[in-house]
């Protein structure tokens, strides 16, 4: 997939676990832990929002275009 999520170097910087991300911004710790792993298939821009709320990190500090090359 070329879209690269690098919500964990962003927890990572902050010292958070993504348990207390999980609790503050009010989904579960599965749901983000398919964030994290890159297996969403969306994101809703409100959970985006509380999320870079939380981190104190803009939409660009999470996500990440990666150009596959074609065979």
């Amino acid at each position: 997939m070329p879209i690269i999520v690098n919500l964990d170097v962003m927890l990572a910087k902050r010292k958070m676990r993504s348990n207390e991300l999980a609790e503050r911004i009010g989904i579960t710790s599965q749901n983000l832990s398919i964030l994290k792993t890159g297996r969403a298939r969306a994101v809703r821009f409100d959970t985006l929002e509380k999320i870079c709320a939380v981190l104190e990190c803009q939409p660009g500090d999470l996500l990440e275009f990666s150009q596959e090359e074609k065979l």
